[in-house]
């Protein structure tokens, strides 16, 4: 892999990716961008008082690009006299500072991860070769990020679909750095303390164990990583993927878990697509790496996991959060997971 970082017209850091290390990285942002100083874009970060979770507060973002046309997408790469956040006229794979930052400066970081410049393709459509380079590049960004001072937690996510919300239709993920723990991953922690003081055991080993053993919830049994349906889903179709060797977190995985990697998120990707039958849109969902906080007790018994689910819950019909769901987190689940890991897996390459 090679690595070049430069810098966009308005100061923002760019990183390309490369598989072939002669590749030249030497465009330069012609935009007529202001310089930003500083912490210019800033969000704050407000801790509410009843449940103890952060809120960042970013006013700067309401402006930002919403569903553009395709000749107009900012994730493109500049050619054909069109310029872009991505200055070279081809790329790999590309991270740069989110221009419309939810976290900035003090309160963490933002970063945009284009997964290739084909601006109709998706991840299910990559090759094995460049979905283990965006592992790779993941990889990289958690160890950049973890040793700036005021970030705790890094966070790797894809959002797909307009019905997930997303504002660029490009095949695109995102980075947050965030400066505190995020509630979803304290809740974690406390649970797996809990467990470790009631059983002596680690929960995260206990989860996979349970879904191996019973084996009606499991997608994929690979020799490195396992994914399943978990028994108590919230979505109607979600699945979680784990390395069988225990980690922390994505730079913790070793040489077997990384080249099998790719193979079975591409499988599990193309599943998901082909849930509802031909001719229906692309499954919306969020593919998100939960890794462990680089400060917070309790990390070195944390699993790093993956959690792929859709909004989708039928052929027309999305799962929409409601009363219970919204107002007081609890969950209600049209689709018993049994059934959604029996679905998935009848929807197999092949």
């Amino acid at each position: 892999m090679k690595k070049t970082s430069t810098r966009l017209a308005d100061g923002r850091e760019l990183v390309y990716y490369d598989t072939r290390h002669h590749t030249p990285r030497d465009a330069v942002d012609r935009r007529p961008l202001a310089l930003e100083p500083p912490g210019a874009t800033a969000a704050e970060i407000r801790r509410d008082p009843l449940l103890g979770d952060s809120v960042a507060i970013a006013s700067h973002r309401q402006g930002r690009t919403h569903l553009p046309p395709a000749d107009e997408c900012p994730l493109c790469p500049s050619r054909d006299g069109r310029l872009s956040e991505i200055p070279a006229a081809d790329y790999d794979v590309v991270v740069f500072e989110n221009r419309f930052p939810s976290l900035a400066g003090p309160t963490g970081r933002c970063e945009v991860v284009c997964f290739t410049s084909d601006h109709h393709a998706s991840f299910a459509d990559l090759d094995e070769d460049r979905a283990a380079l965006v592992l790779d590049v993941w990889t990289d960004r958690t160890a950049e990020l973890a040793v700036l001072r005021q970030v705790e937690q890094v966070y790797c996510f894809e959002n797909r679909g307009a019905e997930i919300g997303v504002t660029l239709g490009h095949p695109h993920g995102q980075i947050y750095a965030y400066p505190f723990v995020t509630p979803r991953t304290a809740q974690m922690l406390r649970s797996a303390a809990a467990h470790r003081e009631r059983t002596g055991r680690n929960l995260f080993d206990d989860v996979v164990a349970r879904e191996v053993a019973e084996g009606t919830r499991v997608v994929i049994g690979a020799d490195h990583w396992v994914a399943f349906v978990p028994y108590a889903a919230h979505w109607p179709y979600e699945v979680h993927l784990y390395p069988r060797r225990r980690v922390p977190d994505l730079r913790a995985l070793d040489d077997a878990a990384r080249a099998e990697f790719p193979g079975v998120y591409l499988e599990l990707l193309r599943r998901f697509d082909r849930l509802f039958g031909a001719g229906q849109a692309p499954t919306p969902y969020v593919s998100a790496w939960h890794q462990a906080p680089y400060r917070a007790a309790g990390r070195a018994a944390f699993g790093l996991h993956l959690e792929l689910f859709t909004i989708r819950r039928a052929v027309g019909k999305l799962k929409h959060l409601a009363g219970s769901e919204s107002g007081m987190s609890v969950f209600i689940n049209d689709v018993p997971p049994e059934t959604a890991a029996r679905r998935l897996r009848e929807a197999a390459s092949g």
